[in-house]
């Protein structure tokens, strides 16, 4: 799949399907109205990616509370966490972003029995998208292991011996959701992880966070392969977006740049596309992508999606020949770096903004790749 201009995946969500999620989580309307308003919305989503000229279609995550809530909402055995996980956010939204965490699923549940898929993660997505999308379209979920991370507690009464039986569990869960998803027409699979980026290890009294040690990085490039080798064995395109935090234009307030695991993981993830948040200089410089593999496409998140001015085009224009110098200009394309709303409050930028950064991106991926 050639595409030079795509977006993450989550788009800012209308004020009447922010205010129809309200009303049926306080029981003012039913299920059936509020999945009328989602489909409204994203209708319009898909219309606004038509018009600018996007090759690649997502439902902008509408259906969602938050990017990774759908394994969470798709299966049994957690409870809520009795030492909830105080996540570090900075940015212009960060006190936004704090009160933003209570209504996100990262660090608030544990396991405590086996976990049990019990319905489809994302099915009506796929579906609609199928019934709907006007070109190729793609559906994100998130890593196993980011979720195996929050619920696994050692000798919790989950039953899992390891961290890495709970993560090889999931991932099986993962695995059949592929499948389904291609058998719906998907021919775009996205992963999004935290976990590669994250500063590991964190402050002390962080629970959320393992060491940053071999053996965990091992486990999350052999999940996330595991995952990807089945979309591409099921005829799908196979990307995987590295986030650095994303909550109303805030991210997490540690991070690592690229070159810390590029080595262990460009070389290793058997990714189609990988989509790389370089909108800022916590990523560090373009050296890390000497690692990546033969083969794989770099999306180069250089539009930050957290603000509303809008890049300069010669600075776009600098950057990507820059990055040339270590992948092909063949083997690269351009995104925002990481989505507009990856909680369902959005980043502090306008319709507008968000349409001028997708507008941006298909006209400079023109300039510089053509039709």
């Amino acid at each position: 799949m050639t595409l030079r201009a795509e977006h993450v995946g989550s788009l800012l969500r209308p004020a009447e399907l922010l205010s129809a999620r309200t009303a049926y989580e306080e029981g003012r309307v039913t299920a059936s109205e509020l999945e009328a308003a989602e489909d409204a919305a994203i209708l319009e989503a898909l219309e606004l990616q038509r018009e600018v000229g996007l090759e690649v279609f997502s439902d902008g995550e509408y259906r969602r509370s938050w990017f990774a809530c759908n394994l969470p909402d798709a299966v049994s055995g957690l409870v809520p966490n009795p030492e909830p996980v105080d996540l570090v956010w900075e940015g212009a939204g960060s006190s936004l972003a704090v009160a933003e965490t209570v209504h996100v699923g990262l660090g608030l549940t544990v396991a405590a029995g086996p976990i049990r898929q019990v319905r489809r993660l994302a099915g009506r997505e796929s579906r609609f998208l199928r019934d709907h999308a006007p070109g190729t379209y793609k559906v994100a979920l998130t890593g196993t292991v980011q979720h195996a991370r929050s619920w696994f507690r050692p000798g919790g009464a989950h039953g899992y011996p390891s961290i890495v039986d709970m993560a090889r569990e999931l991932v099986e869960i993962m695995r059949g959701e592929i499948r389904a998803l291609a058998d719906d027409g998907v021919s775009y699979f996205q992963l999004d992880s935290l976990l590669y980026v994250l500063d590991l290890p964190r402050p002390e009294g962080n629970r959320l966070s393992p060491e940053f040690d071999g053996d965990f990085l091992d486990l999350m490039i052999e999940a996330d392969n595991t995952c990807l080798e089945e979309a591409r064995a099921a005829g799908m395109t196979a990307g995987l977006h590295m986030c650095r935090g994303n909550n109303r234009s805030s991210w997490h307030a540690v991070g690592i740049p690229y070159e810390a695991m590029a080595e262990r993981t460009f070389g290793s993830l058997e990714a189609d596309r990988l989509l790389l948040e370089y909108d800022t200089d916590r990523a560090g410089g373009f050296e890390p992508l000497r690692f990546v593999r033969e083969g794989t496409t770099v999306v180069l998140g250089l539009i930050s999606s957290k603000v509303p001015e809008l890049e300069s085009r010669n600075t776009l224009l600098r950057r990507i020949d820059e990055a040339s110098r270590y992948v092909p200009i063949e083997r690269l394309a351009l995104s925002p770096q990481c989505g507009f709303a990856s909680t369902a409050p959005g980043n502090l930028v306008t319709w507008d903004d968000q349409r001028r950064k997708l507008e941006l991106t298909v006209s400079v991926a023109h300039d510089v790749w053509g039709t």
